[in-house]
């Protein structure tokens, strides 16, 4: 008996071995590989933008300052999804200015620019044809994203795209409030039974809208950490992807993070202080939130920006700064200033 246990066991820890190797990644050789990332290895330095509903809220929420991150009130003031969907309706950021914003990041020294056409609120950057939550049912008709990715073109700046793999308002998930993570229920959200294959569906028809209609030349993905997505899951979607357009380079939180590397790690709010064996870009925000927050003039100072730079660079790695624009779409003055000025210093090296 205790032999056909053991028999059994193996089996079962082999079938679970070979369910999480039965994905494998779409071939590619070491020069083929080299090739498409060029010109992220050549680029250095990169634009971050986060911009959404919550940029309105510039961190306040019915009068109180919100503590934490400013892109993530929708879960620290614990709004329900259908109160916040109403921040939809006064969404009208007439200030946002491509070609000037693609200017500075030029001036800076920046190579690309990658922008959070969905973060993990879940509303649209751009107007998507598998949901209402988007810009095109706010007073706010333009196309952002066309806007950038234009500016993007004339100037000579690779056009990236941000894309949160969880979502707080898709009706396939829901607040997790139950078990261990019921702490952090917004972060740690819960797929509703039977509901994951739709949503799949609904993430690999909207990145292939950026892809189709922008020409995205990166996708940024966040949110790899939710207990629902798989590795192996991550590793599906980054195939898809790249039969969609072979060129394109996608970040590792694609997949889990601690697992997965291609096409390049991700550390955040911090970097490596050597050289390690794969491409890696490290971000950072210029205060201390990555969507605006009226409260936070906790301002890095150039010197501080351009020494990270140097850092990064100096060990292999990429330094993707971050912006976050007003409500209305206008930067602040301070991220600009500092900006213009780190590019100043990039000149005289």
């Amino acid at each position: 008996m205790k032999k056909i246990l053991h028999t059994l066991f193996l089996s079962l820890v082999f079938i679970q071995i070979v369910s999480a190797q039965e994905i494998s990644l779409v071939k590619e050789s070491k020069p083929e590989f080299e090739n498409r990332m060029q010109w992220f290895t050549d680029a250095k330095y990169g634009m971050f933008i986060h911009f959404g509903l919550y940029s309105q809220l510039g961190g306040v929420w019915k009068g109180e300052n919100i503590p934490k991150y400013a892109e993530w009130i929708q879960a620290n003031a614990d709004i329900s999804p259908q109160e916040y969907a109403l921040l939809a309706h006064s969404f009208n950021p007439t200030n946002f200015n491509a070609d000037a914003i693609v200017k500075t990041a030029k001036k800076a020294g920046m190579k690309y620019i990658v922008i959070t056409t969905k973060h993990h609120e879940g509303f649209c950057l751009w107007d998507s044809k598998y949901t209402s939550f988007d810009v095109g049912s706010t007073p706010f008709k333009r196309d952002i994203l066309k806007e950038l990715s234009e500016a993007c073109k004339k100037n000579g700046i690779r056009f990236g795209t941000y894309y949160s793999i969880f979502d707080w308002h898709h009706p396939s998930q829901e607040r997790n409030v139950n078990g261990k993570d019921a702490e952090t229920p917004w972060a740690n959200n819960k797929m509703k039974e039977g509901k994951k294959a739709e949503y799949v569906t609904y993430m690999k028809n909207q990145i292939k809208e950026l892809v189709d209609r922008y020409d995205t030349d990166l996708i940024w993905f966040d949110g790899d950490w939710a207990n629902w997505w798989t590795n192996n899951d991550g590793i599906d979607l980054y195939n898809y992807i790249r039969g969609l357009k072979p060129s394109i380079i996608i970040n590792n939180r694609v997949a889990k993070r601690k697992l997965f590397l291609k096409d390049y790690g991700t550390p955040e709010q911090t970097h490596f202080d050597k050289a390690v064996d794969y491409k890696w870009e490290a971000c950072y925000t210029l205060n201390d939130n990555w969507g605006f927050k009226a409260a936070d003039t906790n301002w890095k100072q150039p010197e501080e920006v351009y020494n990270k730079l140097k850092s990064i660079n100096n060990t292999g790695g990429n330094l993707l700064l971050n912006i976050g624009p007003d409500g209305t779409g206008k930067v602040p003055k301070e991220s600009v200033r500092i900006l213009l000025k780190v590019g100043e210093m990039l000149k005289n090296d």
